[in-house]
């Protein structure tokens, strides 16, 4: 399940995880990515203390989308010491998603 928290910047929350950071950049608007939050939510039980999921809305955070070059909608960027090392762009069933985390985890 993603939690939410507050933080005081992107970037921070980035540098201050042990963990790797799935970030899930999404709309509201966006169907697959509602398709993605079941999945999301699969991969983050399986994962538990080995990576943190966050969604960030693009709507909300436009300046975040264009800083990480978001042109397509779900887009999951994964962290790993704040550094970008993995990305996808579309829907990914749970069990090839963490198949592709897992190297990185």
């Amino acid at each position: 399940m993603a939690v939410q928290k507050q933080f005081n910047s992107f970037e921070e929350l980035l540098s201050s995880s042990e963990l790797p950071v799935l970030v899930d950049f999404y709309a509201t608007w966006c169907g697959p990515c509602q398709m993605m939050v079941p999945i999301l939510e699969q991969v983050s039980d399986q994962t538990k203390d080995k990576l943190m999921v966050v969604k960030i809305d693009t709507d909300k955070y436009e300046q975040l989308s264009s800083q990480y070059h978001i042109y397509a909608l779900p887009t999951l960027v994964l962290f790993k010491n704040g550094v970008e090392v993995d990305r996808i762009e579309g829907v990914l069933q749970a069990p090839q998603l963490i198949d592709r985390l897992q190297p990185h985890l």
